[in-house]
């Protein structure tokens, strides 16, 4: 069976963080999308294509608005759509789902496979991307497709600096949010707040500098008789980048037994082998499902994780407990003061929108 429902909401988390009702097939999207006013805001309900509406903007600055319904179609925004924003038309993110279901091995029709990056629901290459108050989602399965070995399949995929998502949902698997910038030289900027993510085997990764902020990551059960289950984090920043992954004011969740997720391994790509994984998490609380002893694993026994720009720092929680030191290197009070939202986003500040 396919995953159609989605998790609860955490105690003490808004509603608009909580997962929501049961996908459905939805209606053949083949209307195009309804222009307010002078075309800069695009509506789009169910029975249309959100692609359409994207294919339709025709400048800077444009809002699609997208009404309540499953939209079970793929996304892409190419780097010419710059200042889009995309948003539900509530402010709960379960009433409004993007929807697709395929994997890094599967089969395109020239029998060639799509990539993990060509495997995304939602995919953005635009500089000042805004994504807000909707739910972006990957529900392929692996017990679905025991012939296919490539099993990540992203929700989103996403470069172009000054990217930005609140209050959105991303559910997937492995690989949930492939976060990355436009050029291998490139620093893109991202900030998610109060998000919600989900997913099992390095489900947010990538290279670029992405601030985390209050927003939960839940770790997915997982069917399989060996630990770690997973990781949350698998980052790949390059090393002239001094600021990878921040995550600041959030929780770690686990619908799995106590211990049996890492917070993270670093990411060497073989494309890429002078990256330098940089993560920071700091002020979150960590919940039993992070193994407490030793929360950080290799990817490849080249690229330990001690060896990377891994460090936290006034964590809190079961998973959080600092019993081996060696295994959890932390910030001291002097080197925290740099690892801030502001000194990761520069002259870029999202977070003073109202």
């Amino acid at each position: 069976m396919r995953r159609r429902t989605l998790l609860a909401a955490l105690a003490g988390v808004p509603a608009a963080l909580t997962a929501g009702p049961a996908f459905a097939a939805g209606p053949a999207l083949t209307a195009g999308p309804a222009f307010a006013g002078d075309r800069r805001v695009l509506h789009v309900r169910p029975g249309d294509s959100v692609q359409a509406a994207v294919d339709a903007v025709d400048g800077p600055g444009r809002t699609i608005v997208v009404h309540p319904g499953t939209y079970r179609e793929v996304v892409q925004v190419p780097a010419d759509k710059a200042g889009l924003t995309i948003r539900g038309a509530t402010r709960d993110p379960r009433d409004t789902v993007v929807v697709f279901d395929r994997a890094n091995g599967t089969k395109k029709p020239d029998g060639t496979t799509y990539g993990t990056a060509g495997s995304a629901t939602f995919t953005s290459a635009a500089a000042g991307l805004t994504v807000r108050d909707l739910t972006l989602a990957n529900d392929w399965l692996r017990a679905d497709h025991p012939d296919v070995t490539g099993t990540q399949a992203v929700a989103a995929y996403v470069t172009g600096d000054r990217t930005h998502f609140d209050n959105v949902r991303l559910l997937a698997h492995q690989d949930t949010l492939f976060a990355d910038t436009t050029a291998l030289d490139a620093f893109d900027r991202m900030y998610f707040r109060h998000c919600y993510i989900e997913g099992d085997v390095d489900f947010v990764f990538g290279r670029a500098t992405a601030v985390f902020e209050e927003c939960r990551f839940h770790t997915l059960r997982r069917d399989v008789d060996f630990v770690p289950k997973g990781m949350v984090f698998a980052p790949s920043t390059a090393r002239a980048n001094p600021h990878g992954f921040l995550a600041v004011r959030g929780r770690v969740t686990s619908g799995a037994e106590d211990g049996a997720y890492k917070i993270a391994r670093p990411w060497v790509p073989s494309y890429e082998t002078t990256a330098w994984p940089s993560l920071v998490v700091r002020d979150t609380w960590l919940g039993p499902g992070i193994d407490a002893v030793a929360p950080y694993t290799n990817m490849r026994d080249a690229y330990p994780w001690q060896s990377m720009r891994f460090r936290e720092y006034a964590n809190s929680g079961p998973g959080a407990v600092v019993s081996v030191p060696e295994n959890r290197p932390q910030l001291t009070d002097e080197e925290a003061a740099g690892h801030t939202r502001r000194t990761y986003l520069g002259d870029w500040r999202p977070y003073d929108r109202p």
